[in-house]
């Protein structure tokens, strides 16, 4: 996935906006305004590197001249210890935007770290580890991003790209048939239809009716394996996805069972955030 660069510009705005309100006080009662300083990343764990240059943006909106000199690339393991990036400038904008810079890409990396996790785990079988829609508001495509640097697939990005029928929409629609018709009926040949599930005869109806991808929903391993082989007994190329009560300790039986996908909400919704520091020298 990569970065809008307009929409995140106009995101750092807001944020430092938010931040700063009318300024930084602390910074401008402390420090002489002129005053140069250098501020270094600095990996306090075992990560995955993610947002170093989104951190970037958030200096250079606060001054343009801002020097930052990386020695790593998104996506690079880092050990604990390591120097991740130095910035040099006025010793206000490293003060003021210290803390949007740190938030973002302790984040970040924190999504990417577990990503990579996951996507570790499951190494050498057919699945492939994709996000979900449940991630931070306004935080969305970053997060996204996140997860593709860590190694992940990124699932639909918003309700207007794709088409995913779950049970609300069937228990209006009136049933999973009618409700894969409607959609066969409203969108374009280009969009593929996908339908959760939650039991054999959903499944078999999905298939049916002409789905495209079926989401095995909070299915055991065991359950999955045998859905797995009704669902390529009646249709070869349906796409299969696990969903639901996923995690690092099971994720591996659910590879082995046979789906495509495994989407896992956790790698965004409740990553943790990495530790990383930002000291600053004078001078």
């Amino acid at each position: 996935m990569w970065l809008d660069e307009s929409e995140l510009f106009q995101h750092i705005a807001d944020w430092l906006k938010e931040d700063l309100g009318r300024g930084d006080l602390t910074t401008q009662a402390t420090v002489p305004r002129n005053a140069k300083g250098t501020g270094r990343f600095l990996a306090k764990e075992n990560l995955i590197l993610c947002g170093i240059e989104v951190a970037e943006v958030v200096f250079n909106a606060l001054d343009a001249e801002q020097e930052i000199e990386t020695y790593f690339a998104d996506g690079d393991e880092i050990e604990s210890g390591k120097v991740i990036a130095r910035t040099s400038g006025f010793a206000e904008v490293l003060l003021s935007g210290e803390r949007l810079a740190l938030n973002l890409i302790q984040r970040l990396s924190g999504i990417a770290t577990l990503t990579r996790q996951y996507v570790n785990a499951i190494e050498g079988t057919k699945a492939t580890i994709v996000d979900t829609r449940k991630t931070v508001p306004g935080l969305r495509m970053l997060e996204k991003y996140a997860v593709s640097i860590g190694g992940g697939r990124n699932h639909r990005f918003g309700l207007d790209d794709g088409v995913l029928i779950k049970d609300n929409h069937i228990s209006i629609a009136g049933g999973v048939s009618r409700a894969v018709e409607n959609a066969k009926e409203s969108v374009g040949h280009l969009h593929k239809i996908e339908v959760e599930i939650a039991n054999e005869e959903m499944l078999r109806e999905a298939i049916t009716a002409g789905a495209d991808i079926v989401m095995l929903d909070n299915q055991t391993p065991e359950e999955t394996v045998r859905l797995v082989e009704i669902a390529r007994t009646l249709s070869p190329t349906v796409i299969l996805e696990s969903s639901g009560g996923i995690h690092l300790s099971n994720v591996r039986e659910y590879a082995e069972t046979g789906v495509d996908l495994i989407s896992v909400g956790a790698i965004t919704h409740s990553a943790k955030a990495v530790d990383i520091s930002f000291k600053i020298q004078l001078g």
